[in-house]
Formats: C-alpha cells, structure tokens, sequence
C-alpha cells in the first residue's frame, strides 16, 4: 500500500507511539484488503464501550500522546450517576468506567455517549469519506445520508480518529456501492418496529449484501430507517441499502435488476415467521427496554402519549434508553414528567450491553428492538419483541398475554 512520506515517518514513529500504533493498524488493514492508499476522513464514531478490549486500545493510544485529529464522537457506556443508585456493581466495573471516559477524554474525542451520533451532532455530508463504527451506523450514514464509510470496529475507527485517514477500499469505493440484491416487499409498513422486522429478515437473507429494496413507502421517518438499518446490521452485516424513490443514491446506480442481481420477495407471512423465531412467546414480565438504537425525543413523546397518564406494573421496570439532547427536550417540554409519573425511567448516556442490567438476566422482558433482544439474550434474558404501542401496554398488565 501506498504511504505518503508523512505517513512513513508516522509509521516509524517519529510523531509518537500513540500514533504509531493507529497508523501500524491502519496498514494492516489496508493491506488486509488490498487498499492502494489511504484517504481523508472528515470525522469519526467510536464505540467507547466500557469494555476491556476497547479500552485497552484507547489507553494505549491515550499513553501514546495522540489526540484525535478529526471531529470523533462516542457510543454510550453507562451512567454511573444513575445506575449506582439503583444497581449492584463491582469495583472492577466502576473501575472500568472511569478508565473509558478518562481514555477518551485524554484523546479529544467529543464525549457524547449516543449511538445515534447520525441523528444528532455528527451528520455528514453526501459524499463525506468518515469512518463510523457502531453497527446501526454505517447502514444510515452510506444509505440515508450518502456519506461514505466502512463497517468499523471501534479499534479501526478510533485508529483513523487519531490520523484522520482511513483505507481507501470497500464502500469508499463508487462501484461497491451497487446493489446485488433486489427485495420486493409486498408487505404493509407503518411504525420503526415493521422496518425492523423486514431488516432483521432480509439482513439473514443478504449477509454482508446491498439490498435494493422496492415497494416501500416513499416518506419513511429516520426512526423507521434507524430500525431498518440497525435490524439489517444485526442479523446479517449489512452496511448499506438503497431504497428506491427515497434514498440518495439509489437513482444513481445502475438498476440492480438489469445487472442480474438476485431478486427476493418479502410478505406479511415471511416477516410474521420470522419474528415468531426470534420472539419469545409470552408470561409474566420483569422489565420493558427500549431505546436500542437510543431513541428520539420524537419516540419519547410516543411512549408518553400510549402510556395516557396509566401507570406502569410495580413488578415491572420501565426503561427508555436515549441521548442527552433529547432527554433534555423531553424534560424542558414536560414528556419526561409523564413518563417518570407512571413509573418509567428515561435513562441518558447508557448502552443495553453493559452490566448495569444484571438483575434481569434469567427473567423475560419485553422490548421493540431485535438488536436489543440480540445483545441481552447473549447475557441471559430473554425478550418478547413487539412494537412500542404493545411494549407499553405489556409493562401496564405485567404479562405478555
């Protein structure tokens, strides 16, 4: 792979250890995939998981001296101010937490613990080179923005963070953008959870594929396309779509169908299978989460008004997973009083991967998200997965009936 001379001298190291190690990473990467160089990016989404791993590389490149050399914004890990109120964690946890943020804080990165930075406060631009990790990420950065990045784990884009550059191969490519699969949909769909049933189906289908969906509505709200592509990346490890009259790109490809590209067919009965494999089927419910991807205040005012001023079950727990800014907005406009009156919680800065949810582990919960069922059914509880509308009503009774 092609380096510059700076990039030679960052290699061998003569700007620090701690870019030198991204940059060690960086050519390793490129050469994994046969990049010819490596390319600007204008800005970056790290994990900031407040996992071991993760952290370690932040540490390193923190102890390094580097710094961030592009606008770099972060996943959430938990909060501390809320959760050690509430939950039973060890001194290695906490520990773990506080080492994260100090990392991150030491690299530059804007510390805004959101997994929906795309939504927020770190939106590109149509055709933006960026490299975003986050699996929810990439599929709406490439399909609905028409920025460009690859599917990033936190190391490899903290990496391109700290030297502004990344690989240029993959999806920063113009001809790896094209669809190779078309999916008719000949299903209804109203409502983030119907677009994430089709994602979690079809991302099964296409595997690392670009589907061109057709037949969908042509004013789907970012929520419904949040689900589509969160669900895409959880079941299968899609990175982009294109849907046709709606996304940027999708009128500027050659027509999938007239390259020969695979043609599937999705209806209401394929959809309700699907999720009857993933969804358990009922009982009696310890907690209702949601909010994977974090929601927005729009979502919150949602779950305000379906709650009507009803109380939820006392042996249920209620949270609402979200962003700072838009709890912020639902307590200035009075939706997070309703919500917290009938006995939810709106809980900022917190991923549903973390151990601040152990108590539910071994209990079913209920939730209107497939990547959240994914990640906690990986930790031991099990989840009913419905819309938001039947989540709500689910925490009132106690039960899925």
């Amino acid at each position: 792979m092609y380096l510059t001379k700076r990039e030679e001298r960052i290699l061998e190291g003569e700007e620090g250890e701690g870019k030198r190690l991204a940059m060690e990473l960086l050519v390793a990467i490129g050469e994994a995939f046969e990049a010819e160089r490596l390319i600007p990016i204008t800005r970056a989404h790290v994990a900031t998981s407040a996992q071991e791993g993760d952290t370690y590389w932040a540490e390193r490149l923190a102890k390094g001296g580097a710094r961030c050399a592009v606008r770099t914004t972060t996943n959430p890990p938990w909060d501390y101010d809320f959760f050690s109120r509430i939950a039973e964690l060890t001194e290695y946890e906490i520990s773990l937490l506080h080492r994260t943020v100090d990392a991150y804080r030491r690299l530059g990165a804007v510390l805004s613990f959101s997994c929906t930075p795309y939504v927020l406060d770190n939106v590109p631009s149509f055709g933006e080179h960026v490299a975003f990790s986050e699996s929810s990420a990439p599929p709406y950065v490439n399909s609905v923005l028409g920025a460009r990045t690859n599917r990033e784990g936190s190391p490899s884009a903290l990496a391109s963070a700290v030297i502004g550059k990344t690989p240029y191969y993959g999806l920063h490519i113009d001809e790896n953008r094209r669809a190779n699969v078309v999916v008719k949909v000949e299903a209804s769909m109203e409502g983030p959870f119907s677009y994430g049933l089709l994602g979690i189906h079809v991302g099964e289908i296409v595997g690392s594929g670009i589907p061109y969906f057709r037949g969908l509505p042509r004013n789907p709200s970012k929520e419904e396309l949040v689900y589509l592509g969160a669900e895409l990346a959880t079941s299968g490890s899609v990175a982009m779509y294109h849907i046709e009259g709606v996304t940027p790109e999708a009128a500027l490809m050659e027509e999938p169908v007239e390259s020969g590209a695979e043609v599937i067919e999705v209806g209401e009965e394929d959809l309700r299978d699907t999720l009857e494999r993933w969804s358990e089927s009922g009982g009696r419910i310890s907690s209702v989460i949601l909010g994977c991807p974090h929601y927005t205040y729009e979502q919150l005012v949602e779950v305000a008004r379906i709650l009507g001023g009803r109380r939820i079950h006392p042996d249920v727990d209620l949270y609402i997973l979200t962003s700072r800014h838009a709890l912020e907005m639902a307590r200035r406009s009075g939706v997070l009083d309703v919500i917290e009156r009938a006995g939810g919680r709106v809980v900022a800065d917190t991923c549903i991967d973390q151990p601040v949810f152990r108590k539910y582990e071994g209990t079913l919960g209920c939730t209107d998200s497939f990547k959240n069922a994914y990640y906690r059914t990986r930790r031991g509880q099990k989840f009913v997965i419905m819309d938001v509308k039947s989540c709500i009503e689910a925490a009132i009774r106690g039960e899925v009936r």
